[in-house]
């Protein structure tokens, strides 16, 4: 079975700062704790992907109805939430994929405090056989 994890930030459940607030040294402390679980998920083969995303300032929107699409800027800054991150895990079970998400959503932030982040799991769905 495979699920996306997706790590949003903003909306948090503690009192976690934003990140551009935290030290350097928890910045660092944040992304290796983040490189050593992905490191331990490909070693159980559980890992399929993992990827940071750009801020909201780089994001677009298409609208396409087959001719010349439309690209506008967004989300904006005034949101409440961002879309991070995701990782993709294939695993036996839901319950182990909620098992990695609580690692992550208690990854360390400010002060090495756990930053409670809402991570949303979702599983990957096949596309039904054309065929059929």
């Amino acid at each position: 079975m495979r699920f996306m994890l997706l790590q949003n930030y903003g909306g948090i459940e503690g009192d976690c700062a934003p990140m551009y607030e935290w030290t350097p040294e928890e910045v660092a402390a944040h992304v290796q704790f983040q490189l050593t679980l992905n490191r331990q998920l490909e070693e159980l083969g559980e890992l399929i992907d993992a990827q940071g995303l750009a801020g909201p300032d780089e994001a677009r929107y298409v609208v396409s109805d087959g001719t010349t699409p439309l690209v506008t800027d967004g989300p904006f800054p005034e949101a409440k939430e961002l879309l991070a991150g995701y990782r993709i895990v294939e695993v036996d079970t839901p319950e182990r994929a909620v098992e990695i998400a609580a690692r992550i959503s208690a990854a360390p932030g400010q002060g090495g405090a756990p930053i409670r982040q809402r991570i949303e799991v979702r599983q990957v769905m096949a596309a039904p056989d054309p065929e059929v």
